[in-house]
């Protein structure tokens, strides 16, 4: 018997195993790697050397081009963060109306996510050339000169922003499945009392979403301070380094210059700012997010007074 219920309560635990292993050799062991790493010199071709903070006091105190590829990080993210949430709610509200074909629509909206950085760098390559790209093409139309996009320091970083928003599929998707799901009636009864399409939007849409608005925001934030692929294809971090960000900065320290216990401090104080920067937006979660359970507890308290 006492066989039997070992079995029984042992048996989710043996389907989760690969995933825990996983989870321990390719995550968790890894970071406790970098994080070790982080306080060594620790060249690719010779002996790690123990240097305990001197990577860290390296980085805040002599290395110049630490503080100058955070703060373009920092502006990349202010603009595409904000920009590719709102393109991507914007068509998640377009892909929600009753339209003929709206899912041969929603396909094409998604499959931008699908494509590979690579892929995505030589369409935007040649949409932004300054010579020859379908962008300045069509501007010239208008009779607008357009810049030159990828070797201007003036553009450049706007640039890779807008090749960036191309992959809000993912996203969008989250949004629309969130969207799908406010019941109607809210809809149809405050039609009655008379609102608008507008403020429908801003009084029952934008208030229920915000959850989901929440948790793609973290995503967002995350994967700016994350961005390699992209802006190393498109630019490779020029014009003059205007777009030479704090995740392409951490990767030529490790594989370019050979530097990996550098690098791992680099990361690690990615980490960190990431970490602090979610923490800010959870902690200012509770003045702008709402939660369906939080207001049924509140009907119940209401109820019973």
């Amino acid at each position: 018997m006492k066989q039997k219920k070992f079995i029984r309560n042992a048996t989710p635990y043996f389907f989760i195993t690969p995933w825990i292993i996983g989870f321990l050799v390719f995550t968790i062991g890894p970071l406790i790697l970098s994080l070790g790493m982080s306080f060594f010199d620790w060249p690719l071709t010779s002996d790690p050397v123990f240097k305990g903070v001197g990577n860290y006091a390296e980085m805040f105190t002599r290395d110049n081009q630490f503080w100058k590829s955070l703060t373009i990080s920092l502006k990349y993210a202010a603009i595409f963060v904000p920009l590719n949430m709102a393109i991507a709610l914007f068509l998640a509200m377009l892909i929600t109306q009753p339209v003929n074909g709206v899912k041969i629509y929603r396909t094409i909206f998604y499959i931008p996510a699908v494509i590979s950085g690579v892929a995505v760098s030589i369409i935007w390559g040649w949409i932004l050339n300054g010579d020859y790209g379908v962008l300045n093409y069509l501007l010239s139309l208008l009779g607008i000169k357009g810049p030159r996009w990828l070797v201007d320091p003036a553009w450049a970083l706007f640039a890779v922003v807008l090749a960036s928003a191309f992959g809000v599929g993912t996203m969008m998707l989250i949004f629309y499945t969130d969207i799908k799901n406010i019941p109607i009636d809210l809809y149809e009864a405050s039609s009655l009392d008379g609102a608008s399409p507008v403020k429908q939007f801003f009084s029952i849409t934008l208030p229920i979403i915000t959850p989901t608005i929440l948790f793609n925001l973290i995503t967002s934030v995350i994967s700016s301070f994350q961005q390699v692929t992209l802006v190393m294809l498109l630019t490779g971090g020029g014009p003059l380094k205007s777009t030479y960000f704090y995740g392409l900065y951490t990767y030529n320290n490790a594989f370019k210059h050979h530097k990996l216990g550098y690098a791992s401090a680099n990361a690690w104080v990615m980490f960190i700012i990431i970490l602090i920067l979610t923490a800010l937006i959870f902690k200012s979660s509770s003045t702008w997010v709402f939660y369906e359970t939080e207001a049924k507890n509140g009907k119940k308290k209401k109820g019973g007074k």
